[in-house]
């Protein structure tokens, strides 16, 4: 058996899914080979999943998006592979709880992460992006990094998405010489453009706390930001800004493109090859996958079909584990996973349902093991 399934977002991480689930199919089957692989798709819990595989933690203080000062980890392999987690340095938990910041929150601290990667060894960074609660197009990343983003004046603009309207002169010119020898890969299951109406400010900025007014304003803003870095360094700013990834966690995956020459991958295929996943899968005979929610973004690059396709590839069969299931079993079929079992059938009420996760999460798989194990 094979467990590969990613966190169970408020309730148990993805080590402590796989704990669970192994507990419970032992009940059943008390002689059973158990392996795991905790995934993540290039979101919030990307870390946590490098370094359940063996990556080297490390801790840096770093800016926070609203400019107070965060630890931030990031997992670094042997090999000089880091895991890099931008929502570490540049996500929404790190604002005070019910305050958002939309026009100024800023990516300032990932850049700084990322130079912690490079000044602790890094030759190659798997770059996951997600849960940001920025809309600054990756100019406060770039700007840690050594780039300059002046005004009319002469001065730095302001952190945040919306002073980029201010935004008169771009010089990547300064950016930390060790980026171009290092390969960046931009892990992310969002393809949306930097702007217009399926970009970041529009599709994302509400979550972050956008106004109609402030959407139009980082929308504005964004677009702007590309103009002055076509200005700066040619048309492929301008393509950039249209390309796959460029929309994603606020327009940091369109920094990361113009300005680190990342390469853009779904991110659960980015972390399957960085976690080992296709040896383990070499080994097993059945897989079990899962996540908080079963819903229609899973079936669009999140972990749980990513692992489907591949097990399915390799002619296994596949079960999900799930704290609701929102899929309809024709759904579930066309991901390649036979049976979900969903916690909130166990357990109806939500916050009972969060809070008991474990021990549900046991009575699960013990069912599950009945039913096609035993």
């Amino acid at each position: 058996m094979l467990i590969a399934a990613d966190k169970f977002k408020g309730s148990l991480t993805a080590v402590e899914v796989a704990e669970h689930v192994t507990a419970g199919l032992r009940r059943a089957a008390p002689g059973l080979e158990v392996s795991a692989v905790p995934v993540a798709d290039g979101g919030d819990g990307t870390v946590a999943a490098a370094l359940a595989a063996g990556f080297t933690r490390h801790e840096a203080r770093v800016t926070g998006p609203t400019g107070v000062p965060v630890t931030a980890i990031f997992a670094l392999r042997g090999d000089g592979t880091a895991v890099v987690e931008m929502a570490e340095a540049s996500g929404l938990q790190h604002l005070p709880r019910g305050v958002f910041a939309p026009l100024t929150a800023t990516t300032y601290g990932t850049g700084e992460l990322l130079l912690a990667a490079l000044d602790a060894g890094a030759t190659s960074i798997v770059f996951g992006v997600g849960g940001s609660a920025t809309t600054d197009g990756g100019a406060g990343m770039l700007a840690a990094l050594g780039a300059r983003f002046l005004d009319a004046d002469g001065e730095p603009v302001a952190p945040g998405g919306g002073p980029l309207r201010d935004l008169a002169t771009a010089d990547l010119s300064g950016l930390d010489p060790r980026l171009a020898t290092t390969q960046i890969v931009l892990a992310s299951d969002v393809d949306n453009p930097l702007t217009g109406p399926k970009g970041a400010p529009a599709v994302y900025g509400p979550q972050k706390g956008a106004s109609e007014g402030d959407v139009a304003t980082l929308d504005a803003a964004l677009a702007h930001y590309a103009e002055v870095l076509e200005r700066a360094v040619g048309p492929r700013a301008a393509e950039h800004a249209l390309a796959p990834g460029a929309g994603a966690a606020g327009g940091i995956g369109y920094g990361a493109l113009v300005g680190l020459d990342a390469d853009f991958r779904p991110g659960i295929d980015v972390m399957l090859d960085v976690l080992g996943f296709a040896p383990a899968l070499a080994k097993a005979t059945f897989v079990i996958t899962g996540e908080g929610s079963l819903d229609e973004q899973t079936l669009h690059g999140k972990a749980p079909a990513g692992v489907a396709a591949a097990a399915r590839a390799a002619g296994l069969d596949v079960v999900a584990v799930c704290g609701r299931l929102q899929l309809s079993q024709e759904a579930l079929t066309a991901a390649g996973i036979r049976r979900a079992y969903a916690l909130a059938d166990l357990e109806p009420d939500p916050a009972r349902c969060m809070a008991e996760a474990g021990p549900l999460l046991e009575r699960a798989a013990e069912q599950l093991a009945r039913d096609f194990l035993v």
